[in-house]
């Protein structure tokens, strides 16, 4: 690697259980398509960079699971497998810890985001390696209300942004975000680097970056990849 190439990596998030999906499968391991979930996500991530070191971190008791997939649908993706921790935060860290450079850039993304593209995960790359972070994020379609403890007020959708993933940070200052002792409300590494007094960078995201959560989420995930295959 030349001197003034950056080191990438991707840590993906795949712990969930996906209650709300109704299936005793886990949704990262669910069908879409023609292969599982978390498949078309290392594979995307896999197409932005040959040499991206990706990391994917699993609960344990789902390793035969991820294991017999690669054998059916011969994937031969270079990965690293880390096991899971009791909360999403133990997760990440986790998969952080397997990082062995700490002046590289790390995208940490959820399995569970399939329909992520390219032109995202660069873009976030690209943002974070310029100002230390990236995170994507969309304006709301619907209106917004806030409900409060006796009343609800209405809110400008324009101020409001959806989270997303691939959020990219520097190896270095997520990691030291990291050393936190865990809270209740890091919902999201954002959240965590944030805590830490770092200023957040947001990027443009996409609206259909959607984290499948039910199975109408899958629905709609299957009707996007088969518009994507007419196009190619």
């Amino acid at each position: 690697m030349r001197k003034s190439e950056t080191e990438k990596f991707a840590v993906i998030v795949a712990g969930g259980i996906g209650k709300r999906m109704k299936s005793e499968l886990p949704k990262q391991f669910m069908k879409l398509a023609d292969q599982p979930v978390m498949l078309h996500t290392l594979r995307v991530f896999h197409e932005f960079d040959r040499k991206l070191k990706i990391i994917i971190v699993l609960h344990d008791g789902y390793y035969n699971i991820w294991n017999s997939i690669c054998k059916e649908y011969s994937c031969s993706i270079p990965h690293k497998i880390i096991k899971g921790g009791k909360t999403r935060f133990d997760s990440v860290k986790n998969g952080l810890g397997a990082i062995n450079n700490d002046n590289g850039f790390v995208a940490i993304h959820d399995a569970v985001r399939p329909l992520v593209n390219i032109n995202t995960i660069s873009r976030c790359f690209n943002s974070a390696i310029k100002y230390g972070n990236a995170i994507p994020a969309v304006t709301p379609g619907d209106s917004v209300r806030i409900n409060l403890p006796n009343a609800n007020k209405s809110v400008d959708r324009e101020k409001v942004l959806l989270i997303q993933t691939p959020q990219v940070f520097s190896v270095a200052r997520i990691k030291k975000a990291y050393m936190q002792e865990y809270k209740s409300d890091f919902t999201d590494d954002a959240i965590v680097f944030e805590t830490c007094g770092e200023k957040i960078n947001i990027v443009k995201g996409d609206v259909l970056n959607i984290k499948l959560t039910t199975p109408i989420d899958l629905e709609f995930a299957e009707t996007v990849l088969k518009q994507r295959d007419r196009k190619e």
